[in-house]
């Protein structure tokens, strides 16, 4: 339920509170005053698009805050829980909504940043305005259904219903893309699979090609490095001379330090000239003429640049890229398992949809012929004495279940029943309208209904019924209604006043007194006397009976 209203720079307001009850409510004022502005800023509480044209001119931004009982909304209560966004009392909900000049909007609720969709998907659950041109959307099939669904108390399987339709139709379009995938993937797994057999066969390994590069070198040179090793072992094998010079050296015993280094330095070198002696012996074994093995990598060298050219990667990348085709190989074949699993999904996803579809289907049509014949009464209540209301179902599927659902009037006994704008003139649109929304909204979980001048086109007696039907769904419904009507204004519990004040408007709740008064200004206009407020009076008194 709505309990308090709170609008700072908003349009044509400066700044208003308004606190709201239990109940029917009533707002009046004269046209143009700006009775529709508080259904604007809850439009804007509720999730709708804002525009800085909202802002009263010369301020820099709107500030429009509601306060939400949720005593009886216990999965409103849970969906604030789940996001971590309670407020200090678990039944109260604060929402508020900044619009800037420059456009953009912030939302909060209980003071914690949300969405607009966040904001959408609780105000549904917490209230339903309707609009001047309500009736106007009853031409919607969509809506139709929507409005049974909800005199059937069945909006929560019809969401449910929706949401495993378009579930099993994502499984559906991803089966589609990925056929479609392998499709076109057919003659790449084709080739991938040639090319990769290609590769595997020569299987040349991680950092094998720079590896056949030094084995090739060596072998091709492999007759000069060995003339070259052999006169140089014969060299270092003629080295007595210098050796026996290096003995005699050492058998001098002056200390000084020259001679000391050098006795040093001799030993050093021969040391090191034998140490290479024996490297270059045992790499001398190593080397052998081997024209067999020459051939064999050159010819492996060969294919290896082949190959890289005819893949066009470069030659030492190659056997990284024999990896890179077989992971895009294993992609399409997992691919194919990812259908036959997507498959055996969108099987089950298409059969729990049409499970949940058939009980919806059969709660719609159990619920048609008392929903149709409540709406009866309340049309020929409202003046259309031959009036009926019936619902025809045609079968479909699709996300709103397995119906299509249209409504069906006759305002006329001589004519036959057809759908409800071709039939019905304007005056009668909008009375029907109301009389299914009166339907639909005595069985709806919603606390709080908002009506925009929905007695639009009635008055006297009709307009008295419309008033009183108000009241009696405000006893279990919290109403909110925008009348020009008195009789209906005169059956409110709680009575507002939006007056216009130069280029500031106000909402002021009436007193007894004072609702008196605006009662005769809405019979008579300016022309107020003690007539019009006796006739205000009876208006009154007649609403407690």
């Amino acid at each position: 339920m709505l309990k308090h209203l709170t609008l700072k720079n908003f349009v044509l307001v400066e700044a208003l509170e308004i606190d709201f009850a239990s109940g029917l409510s009533t707002i009046t004022g004269e046209s143009g005053a700006g009775k529709s502005i508080l259904l604007a800023a809850l439009g804007l509480i509720l999730g709708q698009r804002a525009s800085p044209d909202v802002i009263r001119p010369g301020a820099a931004k709107a500030d429009v805050s509601a306060d939400f009982d949720l005593h009886d909304l216990p999965a409103v209560q849970a969906h604030l829980a789940s996001a971590d966004l309670e407020g200090e009392e678990a039944d109260r909900c604060l929402i508020r909504r900044v619009i800037a000049s420059q456009g953009r909007s912030r939302a909060f609720v209980n003071g914690v940043p949300v969405t607009t969709q966040f904001l959408r998907t609780i105000g549904e659950q917490m209230v339903d305005i309707h609009g001047q041109h309500e009736h106007l959307q009853l031409a919607d099939r969509t809506v139709q259904l929507g409005l049974l669904d909800d005199y059937a108390g069945c909006r929560n399987a019809a969401a449910k219903v929706a949401a495993l339709y378009r579930g099993w139709q994502q499984d559906l379009t991803r089966i589609e893309q990925l056929q479609q995938s392998q499709a076109a993937s057919a003659d790449k797994k084709a080739l991938l699979t040639y090319q990769l057999q290609e590769l595997d066969e020569f299987d040349l390994q991680a950092d094998e090609f720079a590896e056949l590069e030094q084995t090739h070198k060596r072998l091709a040179n492999a007759h000069t490095t060995l003339e070259t090793l052999q006169s140089t072992l014969r060299v270092l094998d003629e080295l007595d001379e210098l050796r026996q010079h290096t003995s005699a050296v050492e058998t001098l015993t002056d200390e000084q330090a020259d001679l000391q280094s050098a006795q040093a330095n001799l030993q050093a070198a021969l040391g090191l000239l034998d140490d290479s002696s024996r490297d270059l012996r045992r790499y001398q074994d190593g080397i052998v003429i081997d024209p067999q093995s020459l051939a064999d990598t050159e010819a492996r060298l060969n294919t290896a640049q082949d190959l890289a050219r005819k893949h066009k990667v470069p030659v030492q990348e190659l056997a990284a890229y024999v990896e890179t085709l077989r992971a895009e190989l294993n992609s399409i074949d997992a691919d194919h398992s990812a259908l036959q699993v997507l498959t055996e999904s969108a099987e089950a996803a298409g059969a729990a949809f049409l499970s949940a579809a058939e009980k919806l289907s059969t709660k719609r049509r159990k619920a048609a012929p008392r929903f149709a014949k409540l709406v009866t009464g309340h049309m020929q209540s409202l003046g259309i004495e031959a009036g009926k209301f019936s619902i025809t179902f045609s079968a479909t599927e699709g996300e709103q279940g397995l119906d299509r659902a249209e409504f069906m009037v006759t305002t006329n006994v001589d004519f036959p029943a057809g759908p409800l704008t071709q039939i019905a003139s304007g005056g009668e649109q909008t009375r029907i309208s109301l009389s299914i929304q009166m339907v639909a909204a005595e069985h709806s979980a919603l606390p709080c209904l908002i009506l925009d001048e929905a007695d639009v086109g009635v008055g006297g007696t009709t307009a008295d019924t419309v008033g009183r039907m108000l009241r009696t769904l405000a006893g279990h419904t919290q109403v909110i209604c925008v009348t020009h009507a008195p009789q209906v204004a005169a059956l409110g519990n709680h009575h507002y006043r939006v007056v216009k004040q130069g280029n500031h408007t106000a909402i002021q709740q009436l007193d007894d007194t004072a609702r008196i008064d605006e009662l005769a200004r809405m019979l008579a206009g300016a022309d107020i006397n003690d007539k019009t407020r006796d006739y205000a009076r009876t208006l009154l008194s007649a609403a407690v009976d």
